[in-house]
């Protein structure tokens, strides 16, 4: 039976490509909210929060390892929205 080729590991590009590419679906939604841009975003970012625990849970990943996971992108999440709790 033939092998099947090794699928590549992107790392921490992928960690980081996901966390600006949510960031930035975070922002148009928040802009488009009704209750205003600081206030929408902080909730959404919450939940983001919330989100990458349960998953990195899942996972069983390390956390704060060698390359970036889950739990580096719920702490990234969490710092952002305390930033925009304050200055909202």
């Amino acid at each position: 039976m033939a092998k099947t080729p090794d699928i590549p590991a992107f790392g921490s590009a992928y960690a980081l490509t996901r966390f600006f590419m949510r960031l930035a679906i975070f922002g148009v939604f928040a802009a488009l909210g009704q209750h205003g841009f600081g206030r929408t975003l902080t909730n959404m970012l919450i939940l983001a929060f919330a989100y990458c625990i349960v998953v990195a849970a899942i996972r069983r990943e390390q956390p704060f390892g060698a390359e970036l996971t889950h739990f580096d992108e719920a702490a990234a999440y969490a710092a952002i929205a305390d930033l925009a709790a304050r200055i909202s």
